[in-house]
């Protein structure tokens, strides 16, 4: 399971990295509104309730949100190792 929670991070990592190339125009990349697509699947279902906040505030939601499942699933590999299932 810990495998799990480290992947699970990595890809958020790696897809932060993206967002913040992609939004930045670094290393001569074009910036445009596609630069947080992975950030996306990763924020699921928690970046669907983003709709009420203001403008300035959506991208950084929108990237913070894959924290929210990273969390739970590490409280429940947690639970599960105390448990002895994995």
């Amino acid at each position: 399971m810990r495998s799990l929670v480290r992947g699970f991070g990595l890809l958020w990592l790696a897809a932060l990295a993206l967002f913040v190339i992609g939004r930045l125009g670094l290393f001569g990349s074009p910036s445009g509104p596609l630069a947080g697509v992975f950030l996306v699947p990763l924020g699921l279902p928690w970046n669907l309730m983003l709709a009420g906040l203001p403008e300035q505030l959506l991208p950084w939601a929108g990237a913070l949100a894959p924290g929210i499942n990273l969390a739970i699933v590490k409280w429940l590999a947690d639970r599960l190792a105390k448990r002895g299932g994995a």
